[in-house]
């Protein structure tokens, strides 16, 4: 975290994915490196656990979630996740 950002209260970002999908594997990768450079958590969500999951979201993973509204799927734009974050913390 930098001198200009701060902690983004109320933020989170959920991956949602399956196990062996390596578009999972690198929306990952890019949620990881913004989540730490943003101080904002993340968790993942594996969709096969929940057969609501599963038939919502099965051909669109890796799905992104930005406190719980989609904000992408199949690849993560790491440009737009972080604006996403930001216009976030500017209504808080």
């Amino acid at each position: 975290m930098t001198g200009t950002e701060r902690a983004a209260p109320g933020i989170v970002i959920t991956l949602l994915g399956k196990p062996g999908c390596h578009l999972c594997d690198d929306a990952r990768a890019v949620i990881e490196r913004v989540a730490r450079e943003l101080d904002v958590p993340w968790e993942e969500r594996d969709i096969t656990l929940s057969e609501q999951d599963t038939e919502q979201y099965w051909e669109q993973i890796p799905v992104t979630l930005v406190n719980g509204v989609q904000h992408d799927f199949w690849r993560v734009d790491e440009d737009r996740l972080r604006a996403a974050i930001a216009k976030l913390r500017e209504a808080a």
